[in-house]
């Protein structure tokens, strides 16, 4: 079987790409999740981050919005002190700025689901890369994510962390050509791309 070259390495690695890696995923939470997971990989390989998923599931309430945006000081000191995650105080801050983000959308009446997704006019964007070095790391789309998720008090989510988080998320497929998963995921509809005014 032929995979994308960078699910190789270690089983859990290539369990993620089967699974997981650009399904389209529609849950809000699960997004919300993935998002944060991505800003703890600023600076890191994503295998890190996965190895630690687990982990960070657990110190941060399974990534509960509502429970971690009553985090104390006390919480944050009690996640540095957790080795089973990146023990970064900026990264562990801008998990609960996110969580105050992500609730302060839902009081809007916006879920979390339809304002990441509206950038690519909710529905998946079809690529056809041949090779790793093809691929992007960041798009028009990306930066206009990266632009909209500042604007409304989220951090570590650059461009770059978008752009990781759409492929993750299956918000684009860039499972290469000749990767069984590019058809498996893929599908023919068009999209729209909404500004970040």
């Amino acid at each position: 079987m032929k995979r994308c070259p960078w699910s190789e390495g270690f089983k859990e690695y290539r369990q993620y790409h089967d699974e997981e890696w650009g399904v389209p995923l529609r849950d809000s939470r699960m997004l919300f999740e993935l998002l944060m997971l991505e800003g703890a990989q600023a600076g890191l390989s994503w295998a890190t981050i996965l190895k630690k998923r687990d982990n960070y599931r657990l110190a941060f309430d399974n990534f509960d919005p509502v429970k971690i945006a009553s985090y104390k000081e006390e919480d944050q000191a009690r996640l540095m002190n957790n080795e089973g995650i990146v023990r970064n105080s900026l990264k562990i801050s801008g998990v609960v700025k996110g969580s105050n983000s992500y609730l302060a959308l839902q009081a809007l009446g916006i879920r979390f689901e339809d304002f990441v997704w509206q950038f690519v006019g909710n529905k998946p964007i079809q690529n056809f890369w041949r090779k790793l070095d093809e691929v992007p790391t960041r798009t028009f789309e990306s930066d206009n994510m990266s632009c909209a998720l500042k604007k409304v008090g989220f951090t570590f989510v650059g461009s770059t962390i978008c752009y990781a988080f759409m492929q993750a998320s299956g918000m684009v497929n860039d499972h290469l050509i000749n990767c069984p998963w590019h058809q498996i995921v893929s599908s023919t509809d068009s999209h729209l791309v909404a500004n970040c005014n």
